[in-house]
């Protein structure tokens, strides 16, 4: 009995009301596509500026990081320069009070010493100085880039969101009524078409003759192929492109 009602089922079902069905979800899945396609755009564009602005706030923050750490060892040398100094003004008092050249010797080398520890902190200041300076540069200039990026990301996630605001409603129904398609499709030729689909570029699993061609790929159809897929007797894919072909006066018949 389950039978006879699966083969009522299947008459009631003609080829030609499946392909109507599958050219009207073409249709709402062609509109969901569009709407995505403008919404989809502008994500991308908002995680690359993340990513580069989160990138920026990196190079920002390791170069800040550097200079101030240039800045400490030019003040570890002031420090430095400071205690020499002292103790060269402190050998200096000892001189007078020596008692035998060995200990003025000594003392000397001391004094040497320092003032050589002084010169070599002055040069390491000169060039902890030209450094910070050259770092300064790159780190105004990455800055200015974050702050333009950033600004742009500001822009762009307000477009994205005023987009999400104004499109959320109108594919919401357009998602419903894709459903309710699906519905009236049996599961095989639903998968095919989502597979078909998924693999065409432009989102296309089902397309109508155009001029004598695939509207997909614009083949030529033989005439033979043409005068079967006008008679609706059965589901004909294109020999080219896999996607289904239906005539475009379809719906008014």
């Amino acid at each position: 009995m389950s039978k006879t009602k699966g083969a009522t089922i299947e008459k009631e079902i003609s080829v030609e009301e499946k392909l109507k069905a599958l050219y009207n979800l073409q249709q709402v899945d062609s509109a969901i596509d569009r709407i995505r396609i403008v919404q989809g755009e502008l994500p991308l564009e908002v995680s690359d500026l993340e990513d580069e602005v989160a990138g920026l706030e990196t190079r920002i923050k390791n170069f800040t990081e550097e200079v101030n750490a240039l800045e400490d060892l030019i003040t570890q040398r002031k420090i430095a320069m400071k205690d020499a100094t002292e103790l060269i003004k402190k050998y200096e008092s000892q001189q007078g009070k020596v008692r035998n050249n060995r200990e003025y010797d000594s003392i000397t080398k001391e004094m040497e010493y320092q003032t050589l520890d002084i010169q070599l902190s002055e040069k390491r200041i000169k060039e902890y100085k030209t450094a910070i300076t050259l770092k300064n540069e790159v780190l105004d200039a990455a800055k200015a880039t974050y702050n333009e990026r950033k600004n742009d990301l500001d822009h762009k996630k307000a477009e994205l969101k005023d987009i999400i605001a104004e499109t959320e409603k109108e594919e919401k129904g357009l998602l419903k009524k894709s459903k309710d398609a699906e519905e009236l499709i049996e599961a095989r030729l639903l998968n095919a078409y989502q597979r078909i689909r998924s693999n065409s570029r432009n989102g296309l699993g089902l397309v109508t003759v155009e001029r004598d061609a695939c509207g997909g790929c614009f083949n030529k159809i033989p005439p033979q192929t043409q005068m079967d897929i006008r008679t609706h007797k059965k589901i004909i894919v294109c020999e080219h492109c896999g996607r289904i072909l239906v005539d475009a006066e379809i719906l008014s018949q």
